[in-house]
């Protein structure tokens, strides 16, 4: 079986010198599919590259679109698993929401990906791979994808040397050249993983998910959270934030009568007081047999008046590509439902 080129990447990469930049500047730049499109290596190189290497970490894809120009991709790797990554096109830049496994192991109650279990890690080429992908599909040059989120499918800081090996790709001038600045990794909230992170060459922005302020409620939402307390992530938050100097996005996903009481907002309010934090409300985004409901408008706005009352910067994300099934939690390679609403 041929290895894929974009794993090789970036310490053991099979060329040197002036070609290795010319190979980089076809994938990262130009996007292209085969290395017989690489018209100024020589064709001998071209034929030994084929014979070992492969381009395409996908063997099929299907594609879902959104009332809001939004796509959903499903996509089959070698081996038969599927994942999924979502572009977002917005007026003032293009957006990919990229995964990092097939599956999630966190199991969070309201996320359709928890409900999957997990399947596998994927590896550095087939993280950056759903990039280039995208970009080909959507007939734009890589380098035109400026924003990308770690918030697909998986836990990225259980991927980790495979996340952050991915990230240093994209950040490289030699192949897609992102600013650190919009480049966002979303965590469950590991505390080791995060204070691994703020070591890291890969100052990229950081997303903690922490849907519930209080030990029972988020417990019960993320069976997996009693091996990292909030006591601990809020430590591991200041740690971070202290080596990097970045301020921390809590993302909250609002549950109707879960997490949405003003207790809680007040809680949350003094979990980040210690922090340079911004606080973003996502409604619950629908998905077949989750057993949860989205909170009211009316308790969404109080919940976040409380917030701003209490000096925390808050703000609330409305999920792209809802209808297409493409939206914050319901990633889990189905279909999207029927008359789903935006």
């Amino acid at each position: 079986m041929k290895k894929l080129l974009l794993d090789e990447l970036p310490q053991n990469y099979p060329l040197e010198g002036y070609r290795r930049k010319q190979v980089l500047e076809w994938v990262f730049k130009r996007g292209v599919l085969s290395f017989e499109e690489m018209s100024n290596l020589p064709k001998e190189m071209r034929a030994q590259l084929e014979a070992e290497y492969t381009l395409e970490p996908f063997i099929k894809s299907e594609s879902f679109h959104s009332r809001d120009d939004s796509t959903k991709y499903l996509l089959t790797l070698h081996g038969g698993m599927q994942m999924e990554a979502v572009y977002m096109p917005y007026l003032d830049r293009k957006t990919i929401c990229i995964s990092t496994m097939v599956g999630c192991p966190a199991g969070c109650k309201f996320c359709a990906t928890g409900s999957m279990g997990f399947g596998r890690n994927l590896s550095v080429g087939e993280i950056v791979g759903q990039i280039l992908f995208v970009a080909r599909a959507e007939k734009i040059a890589p380098q035109e994808i400026r924003n990308l989120v770690f918030m697909g499918m998986g836990e990225p800081l259980l991927n980790y040397e495979n996340s952050m090996n991915a990230s240093r790709i994209m950040l490289s001038e030699e192949a897609l050249n992102m600013s650190s600045r919009r480049v966002t990794l979303s965590t469950v909230g590991l505390a080791r993983g995060i204070r691994r992170m703020a070591l890291e060459d890969v100052n990229v922005k950081l997303a903690i998910s922490l849907h519930a302020p209080d030990e029972d409620t988020r417990r019960a939402l993320i069976p997996t959270a009693a091996a990292n307390n909030i006591d601990d992530i809020m430590d591991a938050a200041l740690e971070y934030q202290a080596v990097t100097g970045r301020r921390i996005t809590f993302e909250y996903s609002m549950l109707s009568g879960v997490n949405d009481n003003l207790w809680q907002a007040d809680l949350l309010a003094d979990r980040l007081e210690r922090l340079i934090s911004h606080v973003n409300l996502i409604p619950m985004n629908p998905w077949e047999g989750s057993g949860f409901q989205e909170s009211t408008e009316s308790v969404l706005q109080a919940f976040y008046d409380h917030l701003e009352g209490r000096g925390i910067p808050v703000s609330v994300r409305r999920s792209r590509g809802r209808d297409a099934g493409a939206a914050c939690g319901q990633l889990a390679l189905k279909r999207p439902l029927e008359n789903a609403l935006v």
